[in-house]
Protein backbone atom coordinates (compact mmCIF):
# COMPACT_ATOMS: atom_id res chain seq x y z
CA UNK A 1 0.00 0.00 0.00
CA UNK A 2 1.50 3.44 -0.73
CA UNK A 3 2.41 5.94 2.25
CA UNK A 4 0.15 8.26 1.30
CA UNK A 5 -2.58 5.91 1.46
CA UNK A 6 -1.54 4.78 4.61
CA UNK A 7 -1.27 8.42 6.20
CA UNK A 8 -5.05 8.71 4.56
CA UNK A 9 -6.24 5.39 6.26
CA UNK A 10 -4.72 6.18 10.01
CA UNK A 11 -6.18 9.63 9.96
CA UNK A 12 -9.42 8.35 8.84
CA UNK A 13 -9.73 6.23 11.46
CA UNK A 14 -8.18 8.10 14.01
CA UNK A 15 -11.25 11.05 12.83
CA UNK A 16 -13.90 8.32 13.43
CA UNK A 17 -12.74 7.56 17.20
CA UNK A 18 -12.60 11.41 17.68
CA UNK A 19 -16.10 11.91 16.46
CA UNK A 20 -16.92 8.99 19.00
CA UNK A 21 -15.79 10.58 21.83
CA UNK A 22 -17.14 14.07 20.95
CA UNK A 23 -20.31 12.61 20.44
CA UNK A 24 -20.40 10.75 23.64
CA UNK A 25 -19.41 13.74 25.79
CA UNK A 26 -22.34 15.39 23.61
CA UNK A 27 -20.28 17.89 21.94
CA UNK A 28 -21.72 18.67 18.16
CA UNK A 29 -18.07 19.24 17.23
CA UNK A 30 -18.04 15.63 16.62
CA UNK A 31 -19.64 16.64 13.10
CA UNK A 32 -16.31 18.22 12.11
CA UNK A 33 -14.35 14.88 13.02
CA UNK A 34 -16.95 12.92 10.95
CA UNK A 35 -16.31 15.36 7.72
CA UNK A 36 -12.47 15.12 7.95
CA UNK A 37 -13.06 11.70 8.02
CA UNK A 38 -15.38 11.33 4.80
CA UNK A 39 -12.61 12.97 3.19
CA UNK A 40 -9.64 10.96 4.28
CA UNK A 41 -11.34 7.68 3.26
CA UNK A 42 -12.01 9.26 -0.02
CA UNK A 43 -8.08 9.87 -0.11
CA UNK A 44 -7.51 6.34 1.15
CA UNK A 45 -9.33 5.00 -1.95
CA UNK A 46 -8.16 7.21 -4.61
CA UNK A 47 -4.64 6.53 -3.58
CA UNK A 48 -5.13 3.09 -3.09
CA UNK A 49 -6.90 2.18 -6.69
CA UNK A 50 -4.33 4.90 -8.15
CA UNK A 51 -1.53 2.53 -6.95
CA UNK A 52 -3.27 -0.90 -8.22
CA UNK A 53 -3.56 0.75 -11.90
CA UNK A 54 -0.14 1.97 -11.81
CA UNK A 55 0.99 -1.56 -11.06
CA UNK A 56 -1.20 -2.91 -13.75
CA UNK A 57 0.40 -0.79 -16.57
CA UNK A 58 3.72 -1.49 -15.34
CA UNK A 59 3.22 -5.21 -14.87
Amino acid sequence: MPRLALYALVVCLLALAAAVVSFAYGSWLGIVWVLLAGVTSNMWWYYRRKAKLDEQRHA
